[in-house]
């Protein structure tokens, strides 16, 4: 029974991809530019690359070097090519790459290798890894975001900085990523921080309060502003916060999931066209919200992402990306809302920016797009997904229209790993 459902949802699968990349030039141009040409910007909320082509982002989040182990995760099982191959062949266009401050101190050897699968890593520091993942998503025309998960490699933390981990090296950081990766539009964007948030109590981070120790919106426009002025062409993503008040019901949501307070405080960059907003989304395998037992569920749920992220991205004002959203599919509500939240983002290069969470199966409350044995996909996730993957092919004027689309065979070969 398990085979016979695996190999149907396999095929669910790769009907789901070939749909999405297209079987026809006219199919094919209104699914361009694929990935684009190019660094992107915004026009409204739109994202377009440098031939004001529409694009967007329609990725997968792959975690590990904001961890002890300060490289890639699985790394212990499989070459880091195959698995960009596979990612890149189930339709997944940009991998957000998650990190700590803590990667870039000279303690912090990566481990948990295999070097005979990972040749090419042996003696390389953290960054130096993450240039071999970079430089090979570029050759597969994906694009990557830079993600500042966590100050130190242990544990989540409320602020952009810690004690250890300061301001200054919040931003010397980040200058030193942007101008190492300037002039590569393979790093298309910055993520600043993850999942800022407050603390009961009132400490920890807030969004509008104008305590320059902790509004996070104005060290969002500190950050932003100095990547902007060591590499012009990075995308500034800034996240959301978790509870806003005066913004309407409900004040609180997901760390990172807020955005209502971009309203009346908006981020201001000295480049507005370079500003993503970003959230973050969950359902009950990682809490159990009140929303969710709401009578009218699942009605209720694209007035509440309205509230939270989605009105910026439906009055124009500005790009959204859904940065994380997973589960591990267990609960009918969990399925639920997998289904409802992708139809909300729609589909296409106008629909809504997303990394789903994650590519690894060792986040524990959420799996992942793999199953456990690092190598095999967990088909009944990408199904849900593929229908909304625009793939990673970049168009040029050279290509006049033509249909770009994965050869199907190629496709076959990754969804049936």
């Amino acid at each position: 029974m398990k085979r016979l459902c695996a190999l149907w949802c396999a095929a669910v699968v790769l009907a789901g991809l070939v749909t999405t990349v297209g079987t026809s030039p006219a199919h094919a141009a209104t699914q361009a530019p694929g990935t684009g040409t190019g660094y992107w910007h915004a026009t409204g909320s739109q994202l377009v690359d440098s031939t004001g082509a529409p694009v967007r982002m329609t990725g997968i989040n792959w975690f590990g070097l904001e961890t002890a182990n300060y490289t890639f995760h699985g790394l212990w099982s499989r070459n880091y090519k195959d698995m960009v191959d596979q990612m890149a062949g189930l339709g997944y266009n940009t991998i957000r790459v998650p990190f700590s401050n803590q990667l870039f101190d000279p303690g912090s050897t990566p481990n948990s290798i295999d070097y005979n699968k990972n040749p090419d890593l042996q003696g390389l520091s953290g960054l130096q890894i993450m240039d071999k993942v970079i430089a090979y998503a570029g050759q597969k025309s994906m694009r990557v975001i830079l993600d500042q998960h966590r100050p130190d490699s242990g544990s989540q933390s409320p602020l952009w900085y810690t004690s250890a981990y300061p301001e200054s090296r919040w931003l010397s950081d980040w200058r030193m990523l942007a101008q190492r990766y300037k002039g590569n539009p393979t790093v298309i964007g910055a993520d600043l921080h993850n999942e800022p948030h407050s603390i009961q109590g009132g400490t920890g981070a807030c969004w509008g309060c104008g305590d320059t120790s902790r509004d996070w919106r104005l060290a969002a426009e500190r950050g932003g502003n100095a990547i902007l002025s060591a590499n012009p062409g990075l995308l500034i993503i800034v996240e959301g916060f978790d509870c806003v008040s005066g913004t309407g019901s409900p004040e609180c949501g997901w760390w990172g999931g807020n955005l209502s307070g971009a309203a009346r405080y908006p981020v201001q960059l000295s480049e507005p066209d370079k500003l993503v907003y970003s959230a973050h989304e969950y359902a009950t395998s990682v809490y159990h919200q009140t929303w969710f037992d709401d009578p009218s569920y699942p009605v209720n749920m694209p007035g509440l992402w309205d509230h939270f992220f989605g009105y910026l991205k439906k009055q124009n004002i500005a790009p959204v990306l859904l940065g994380e959203f997973g589960t591990t599919l267990q609960s009918t509500i969990d399925q639920t809302w997998l289904r409802e939240l992708l139809k909300y983002m729609g589909t296409g290069p106008a629909g809504m920016n997303f990394t789903y969470w994650s590519w690894n199966p060792n986040s524990g409350d959420t799996g992942g797009i793999l199953n456990d044995d690092w190598t095999t996909v967990n088909t009944v996730k990408q199904a849900y997904l593929s229908p909304y993957l625009i793939p990673p092919v970049r168009f040029s004027a050279a290509d006049n229209g033509k249909d770009a689309r994965l050869r199907f065979d190629d496709i076959a070969m990754a969804a049936s790993r």
